[in-house]
């Protein structure tokens, strides 16, 4: 049953995705239900799959509190907790509060509980939701405290907002009385006992360091997924559950799984540098920060051979020229004109410069500039996710100005010229969304399944720009492969010299107009 639900749910007549997980057995008389169900918001596949790895984790965290032993909370913590109701009101009301009569009706209700001796049916719901959210357990007395810390931040809340619904924004002068919560849980978390860890728990340990050394949102996003699978498959989110043989069981498990997408079995490759990757990562971050004892994870891999290839990596000369063609003539159906723009000048743009879908698709129109007569696009972690973490410029092929790509720019409006961020700012997702778009697009064109739809233009830029007698460091350059040796890392090259090899590069004559 939990197996079956381990990833979003479509819906057969809305198309809008879902989270379905059984909830185990020991905790159904006390949440009173068999199965967990959540909608994901969305009806895009690669949203559905982050969001539902977010999904995963909170009502891993939920059910790990209902297993909990109780814990007592400090004044802090509780004072902490009470702020983030104050700030989710606040904050999420603040735009269009209403009417100053609701608000003072709201306020009238408070006293009224206040005086009947009612909070708990007033509040304790409101305070129950925040434990679970927060994967917290309390006993008595700290519930009881809380109910009245969380009274008192909704009674100034809602006098806030008050104060907002009659035109009055001015900041609320009482609200820095609120600790950062991060920092109560964190240090509540730190006093926890080693075997208490949670999966999903080290998880976000390891994110906190990971994120400010680097490591990207996509890679936070995979580990997440995996990490998630692995919680589903045992059917337990406890740590130090865990052992070496549940490992090898999940990894059997995950070579058995269909790829919903291809149809597929799971390919090796994925299960070893995915799947155990994550988790020997995750696992060895929280042995290092004495969260665990060992790393269940270790020592145990895959032998991933080398997969036969049936013909070149780039696209073939006639492949190539079919789907800058279609490109070309592609009359928007019922696409977002965001994603029909991708579909119209990605493929061109990856043609002529060897970059990767996901730089060209995050492209922002301030990434676009002419500098003295040269049009220059700019490839930066800014605008998104690069590989690499470094930004690098490329010129435009003339044939590109040509096709109207630089009055494309020109004309659009500021942001993103390929996708739409999400309302939190994330533009992982809809970036992964369009990928998948232009994909399904290439597809279309040329079905060969051993040729990848958007990677061949990266192989093809190589081959084609070696046939034109441009040097491999500059290539690589343009490209933003790392340099083939240290020598390779002292200088640079320049945009001139980038410019000069972009000519060289032959037109694509497809017959346009």
């Amino acid at each position: 049953m939990v197996l079956a639900m381990s990833r979003p749910f479509k819906h057969p007549e809305t198309g809008s995705y879902y989270f379905r997980k059984a909830v185990p057995e020991d905790l159904r008389p006390l949440i009173g239900k068999r199965e967990e169900k959540r909608s994901l918001r969305t009806k895009d596949p690669a949203v559905a799959k982050q969001r539902h790895a977010e999904v995963t984790a909170e009502v891993e965290r939920e059910w790990n509190a209902y297993r909990s032993k109780p814990e007592q909370l400090t004044q802090r913590q509780i004072t902490g907790l009470a702020g983030l109701l104050y700030a989710e009101w606040t904050n999420g009301l603040k735009d269009e509060p209403g009417s100053p009569s609701t608000w003072s009706q709201v306020l009238r209700l408070h006293q009224q509980a206040q005086e009947a001796g009612k909070l708990e049916q007033w509040v304790g719901p409101s305070v129950d939701e925040l434990l679970l959210k927060q994967g917290l357990r309390t006993d008595k007395q700290s519930r009881g405290r809380l109910i009245a810390a969380v009274h008192k931040a909704l009674v100034q809340a809602s006098e806030h907002l008050k104060r907002n619904a009659e035109g009055d924004y001015s900041p609320d002068p009482a609200a820095n009385r609120f600790p950062e919560w991060e920092e109560a849980k964190l240090k509540a978390e730190a006093a926890k006992p080693v075997s208490g860890a949670s999966i999903t728990g080290l998880l976000e340990g390891w994110w906190r360091e990971a994120q400010a050394a680097g490591i990207t949102a996509k890679t936070h996003e995979s580990y997440s997924s995996t990490i998630a699978k692995l919680v589903a498959f045992l059917g337990h989110d406890q740590a130090s559950r865990v052992t070496p043989g549940d490992v090898l069981r999940f990894k059997d498990y995950r070579l058995s799984e269909i790829n919903p997408r291809t149809g597929k079995p799971i390919s090796l490759k994925t299960v070893k540098d995915s799947d155990l990757a994550a988790l020997k990562a995750v696992f060895g971050w929280a042995v290092r920060n004495h969260r665990i004892d060992t790393n269940p994870a270790t020592g145990i891999t895959l032998k991933v051979g080398k997969q036969l290839r049936l013909r070149p990596k780039w696209f073939t000369d006639a492949e190539a020229k079919a789907v800058l063609s279609a490109a070309l003539a592609y009359q928007p159906r019922q696409d977002h004109p965001k994603t029909a723009a991708a579909k119209r000048w990605v493929p061109w743009i990856m043609a002529y410069s060897g970059a990767r879908v996901g730089e060209i698709v995050q492209l922002r129109k301030r990434d676009v500039r002419n500098e003295s007569g040269l049009w220059i696009v700019t490839i930066t972690p800014e605008a998104g996710t690069v590989k690499d973490k470094q930004a690098r410029e490329f010129p435009i092929h003339s044939h590109l100005i040509e096709l109207g790509f630089a009055e494309f720019v020109m004309t659009a409006p500021d942001g993103h010229l390929f996708i739409t961020p999400a309302p939190n700012g994330d533009v992982l997702g809809p970036m992964q969304g369009v990928k998948n778009r232009i994909s399904e697009f290439v597809r279309e064109v040329v079905s060969d399944p051993n040729v990848t739809p958007n990677h061949a233009w990266r192989h093809r830029f190589k081959l084609v720009g070696l046939e034109a007698g441009v040097g491999e460091r500059v290539l690589d350059a343009i490209c933003g492969h790392a340099p083939r040796t240290v020598g390779a890392t002292y200088g640079g090259v320049t945009i001139r010299a980038k410019a000069d090899a972009i000519a060289k590069f032959p037109r694509y004559e497809v017959g346009e107009a």
